[in-house]
Order: structure tokens, then sequence, then C-alpha cells
């Protein structure tokens, strides 16, 4: 609805309502004093956190739909198929922006000094952001659709997904880097099974996902690198070597990624309304991928859900904003 929100987590009390000119589907950044996000009138603002008064703007005509990071006293996000931009603490360009020609709905990870993936044309790698240079780059350039998703970091080792789209089918591709020479040390390839509720077409396999930022993301529980892709399985690979660990499948597919609190995954399933199924908020077991409970709610989850204390939050499609008391 063009707006950004600050609201009391333990009331829902509102504290302030900042408008835009444009959907606000970025992933926001806060610091002690001001939150970071951008909007689709293609700015990134600067607001507040107490009164939600603006500090600043930048303007980079073109949607604004990626996270926002501060790393350092850099702050770092992509505009859609615009460029990566580095900002000081006062919303000055502090280096040249990185060319974006390719990606939307961009996301990228930053760590000791690095974004991962800064885009190159279709290729992707590691940039280092204070001397401009990049240390290595693996060229994606195919005949299909391809999405590569946020990445995960766990010591040297860099994991992501990929889904490659021929306008017939989806190909899944789970993958381990090496994070500091970008060498492959494992792929894991997969078919997307879409099971039998959901038609198989362009969108379901693919289209209807990549606005999602989070979109294929994996997370990190110990030894298992688990993987939601948009379709009806939960993946849990081995870290070391990409082995399939466990796989759980639900009736229709699964509308986020996951997040890992403790030794517990949480993420989203679509709903049918053809068929009477209401979305859910699913709770799995990390280790063994058995499922501990469900919570049917208003539209499906789209953000990976977001732990805070003993509460689990996250928005759906239809435009609610959970805040659930975590069920042990």
């Amino acid at each position: 609805d063009k707006n950004f929100y600050s609201f009391d987590m333990e009331s829902g009390y509102m504290n302030w309502i900042f408008k835009t000119r444009g959907k606000v589907n970025s992933v926001p950044f806060a610091d002690d004093q001001l939150v970071y996000f951008g909007s689709n009138d293609g700015r990134l603002y600067a607001v507040d956190r107490k009164s939600g008064k603006e500090k600043w703007r930048f303007q980079t005509y073109n949607t604004v739909q990626s996270l926002v990071l501060k790393s350092e006293d850099t702050i770092i996000f992509t505009s859609d198929t615009g460029a990566t931009y580095f900002l000081s603490a006062d919303g000055k360009e502090k280096y040249r922006p990185l060319p974006n020609p390719v990606w939307s709905h961009h996301t990228f990870q930053v760590y000791d000094g690095v974004i991962y993936w800064a885009p190159q044309g279709r290729r992707f790698g590691a940039f280092r952001i204070k001397d401009r240079k990049w240390l290595w780059l693996v060229n994606t350039e195919t005949d299909y659709v391809v999405w590569y998703s946020f990445p995960a970091l766990a010591d040297d080792t860099l994991y992501f997904g990929g889904n490659f789209f021929n306008y017939r089918t989806s190909r899944l591709a789970y993958y381990a880097l090496d994070r500091e020479s970008g060498r492959e040390l494992w792929r894991v390839d997969d078919d997307m099974d879409l099971g039998d509720l959901v038609a198989p077409n362009r969108n379901t396999m693919f289209f209807n996902h990549v606005p999602l930022l989070d979109y294929m993301a994996p997370a990190v529980y110990r030894n298992l690198v688990i993987f939601t892709s948009g379709d009806t399985v939960v993946r849990a690979l081995r870290a070391t070597d990409g082995a399939v660990v466990w796989r759980k499948r639900f009736d229709l597919p699964v509308s986020s990624a996951p997040t890992i609190a403790g030794d517990r995954i949480y993420f989203g399933i679509h709903g049918h309304e053809g068929l009477g199924k209401k979305a859910r908020l699913v709770c799995l077991e990390a280790k063994s991928g058995e499922q501990l409970w469900e919570v049917e709610v208003e539209g499906a989850p789209l953000n990976a859900p977001v732990i805070a204390g003993r509460t689990v939050i996250f928005g759906t499609a239809d435009s609610h904003f959970y805040v659930l008391e975590e069920v042990f």
C-alpha cells in the first residue's frame, strides 16, 4: 500500500506510518538511530526510528526491491536492472555504483568487507568493497531463465540455490562454493516437485517465485543445509558433500525460505482456495525433519519468519501481519 510501518511488537500499537510513492517490497535495515528501506518509487529512505520522520532520501530512478545492509559505515542496496549502490551515513555516494543491468529483486550477502553476489552481467561472484576489486566470478551464461538465491555463509563456504527454467520444466540446483576462491565444492540437482494439487506451468514453476527476495535461500543448521525451493519438498543436505540427509514432502508448495532458531525450522506453506485448504506456518525439527506443529493463517507467509525472543513474526500475501507466541 506504499507505506512503511512501525508498531510495538507486544501490543500491536502503531508507532508511526511513513508514506512513499510506490510499493515497499525491500527488506529494511535498522541501526541505533535510523531505519533504511527502498521503495518502488526508486528511492532509498532513511527514517528516524523513534519519530518516523525522514532523515534523507536517495533517488535511483529504478525500483528498489532489494534488501538493505549496512557494512561498517557503508549502506549497500541494489536497484532493479540499475546498479548496486554504496552510500555514506548521510546518504551520499561513497563509491561509484556497480552496474546491475540484468538482475531484479536482487539479493546479496556481505561478510568481512566482501559482497556476494554483486551482479556483473549474468555472472556473479565476490566483490571487495573497499578497493573495488572482484575476487572471483562464476560464469552463468545459459539459454535457460535462471534464478540464484540469497547465499548463506558458514565458515569458509557459501551455500545457495538456483532454478533453471526452460519453459517446460524447472531444474533445481543446490551449490556449495569455497568463499575465498569461488571453487565449486559440490552441486546437487533435483526436479521441482509441485505435488498433485498444483498444475505445472511457467508461473508455478518459476515466475511466481522470483519476486520473493528470499526465494530458495538456504538455512544452515550444524552440519545441514536446508532448502525450501518453491515446490512441495523441504530438503536437508549434508554440508560437507551435499548428500541428502532427509526430505519432507507437503501437499502444497512451500511459500517462504526457512528460518532456524534453536533446533527448529519455521517456514510458510501455500493454501489452495479451490480445495478449501488454508495457508500455514509450519515448524519442523531441524535434525530429523519431523513436523512439530503448524498454524493456519490468512494468506501464504511470503517472508522467512523472524524470530524475536519467544515470538515468531511474519507477513502474508493477504496483507496480514502476525506476531505469534512460539509453541514448545
